[in-house]
C-alpha cells in the first residue's frame, strides 16, 4: 500500500506546530516553506485534519493553523485517516465467481459462498496496519524525533520566529 505524500507533509506540520509553541497559530504558506512544499497543496492537507478535529483554523493577519488538542491525543491513524480516508486499502471484488473458474449457485447447499481467502488474509493485515498507527501517538513519534535530532525544536522555532 502507499499513502499519498500529504500525510508525510501533514504529520511533520503537526509536530513543527507542536515545537513552534502551543497557541502560535501558523499559515500553510510558512509551514510549506520550512520543507520547500508546494503551500496549495500543503494547506489542502491541513484543511483535511481541520475538519478531523486534529487542528484548527484561523483567517485574518494573526491566522493560520494550529493543533487542536495535545501530541499525546492525536495518533497517526488519526492522521491518516483524515487525509486518506476511512476505507480498507483493499476490496475484493469476488473475481473467484466469475469466468470459468466461478462455482455454480451461491455456495455450498445453496448458501452464501465461504469468506475469499485472499479478501481475509487482506484484511487481517489491514487491520493490523490500522491498530499499529491508532497505537502511536505523535507524543511518542516527537519524542523519538527529539532523540534523534535534539536541537529541532529550538532550530525550527527560530526560524519560525524569523520569518513571523
Amino acid at each position: 500500500m502507499r499513502m499519498n505524500e500529504g500525510v508525510e507533509w501533514a504529520l511533520h506540520s503537526c509536530l513543527n506546530l507542536a515545537w513552534i509553541g502551543p497557541g502560535r497559530a501558523v499559515t500553510a504558506a510558512r509551514l510549506a516553506a520550512y520543507h520547500e512544499l508546494p503551500a496549495a497543496y500543503l494547506n489542502k492537507q491541513l484543511q483535511a485534519l481541520v475538519r478531523a478535529g486534529v487542528l484548527t483554523s484561523a483567517s485574518g493577519p494573526k491566522g493560520g493553523f494550529r493543533l487542536a488538542r495535545d501530541l499525546d491525543r492525536i495518533t497517526l491513524m488519526d492522521v491518516v485517516t483524515a487525509l486518506e480516508g476511512p476505507e480498507e486499502a483493499f476490496r475484493c471484488t469476488e473475481i473467484r465467481q466469475q469466468g470459468p473458474g466461478a462455482a455454480p449457485g451461491a455456495g455450498p447447499a445453496g448458501g452464501r459462498a465461504p469468506e475469499c481467502a485472499i479478501a481475509g488474509a487482506m484484511g487481517r493485515a489491514d487491520l493490523a496496519w490500522r491498530r499499529e498507527l491508532a497505537a502511536q501517538t505523535l507524543d511518542s513519534v516527537r519524542e523519538r524525533a527529539e532523540r534523534q535530532a535534539p536541537d529541532a525544536p529550538d532550530r525550527i522555532r527560530r526560524w519560525f520566529a524569523n520569518v513571523a
